[in-house]
């Protein structure tokens, strides 16, 4: 199995920002202090047990995943991939922006975008390019758990060329708030959670900077070691 720590890339809005607390709050963890934070009362009204229904994303802090969770390739350190990441955020590029909406995706609810946006596809595909030389490869026992099989072929390849199978058109930009709920149990939390996210009248949200989050050991959350924003 691959080993620790792991290291993600991930889109997280600021630590200040309304929509970090919308989700800080909906997870129960904020990523960006390490800190358990209180269920809102409208989430354990819908579902007295939010807490198991946000346990999965919980793990990872609110977040949209640009490069997958990998373990540091040999030879390489955490200093290095720091300053990568710098690198990356000043490089000058389209800074994507979507109309974000709160809707179902695979069974589980996200924020994601309303209709596709290429500068975001495109974005996400230069996060898998450049930061893949920091990857340990995958293991057998990695590929495993991702059970290829259920996958499409495109998928696997993408799995076995870039360690994670969601990647270039497969990409989905999505900030995960719930685990994979039955269709019965989807609607009375997807209408609680639409009306927490309208009151933060967020018409347009700009992918604007990239975090770099750490996960521990396999007992631990994730959390933000460092965030830059993009240069415009």
């Amino acid at each position: 199995m691959t080993g620790f720590p792991r290291y993600a890339i991930y889109f997280a809005a600021g630590a200040d920002s309304a929509l970090s607390r919308f989700g800080a709050g909906l997870l129960g963890y904020d990523a960006h202090t390490g800190n358990e934070v209180p269920f809102p009362h409208e989430a354990l009204h819908v579902a007295p047990d939010w807490r198991d229904v946000s346990a999965d994303p919980r793990k990872y802090g609110f977040h949209a995943t640009l490069k997958a969770p990998m373990a540091l390739a040999a030879g390489r350190a955490e200093a290095e991939l720091v300053a990568a990441c710098a690198a990356f955020a000043g490089k000058v590029r389209p800074m994507p922006s979507i109309r974000p909406v709160v809707d179902s995706i695979s069974g589980f609810i996200a924020v994601i975008p309303a209709e596709p946006v290429d500068a975001l596809q495109q974005f996400a595909a230069d996060c898998v390019r450049e930061f893949d030389d920091f990857r340990s490869p995958m293991t057998a026992e990695d590929r495993a758990r991702r059970r290829p099989e259920k996958l499409s072929e495109r998928q696997r390849d993408y799995l076995d060329c870039w360690g994670y199978p969601y990647v270039m058109e497969e990409f989905r930009f999505h900030m995960t708030l719930t685990g994979r709920l039955d269709a019965e149990r989807r609607g009375p939390i997807l209408e609680m959670l639409r009306g927490r996210f309208a009151a933060l009248d967020l018409n347009t949200l700009a992918v604007d900077r990239i975090a770099l989050f750490k996960q521990d050991d396999a007992n631990a959350r994730f959390r933000v070691i460092d965030e830059w924003a993009l240069t415009r």
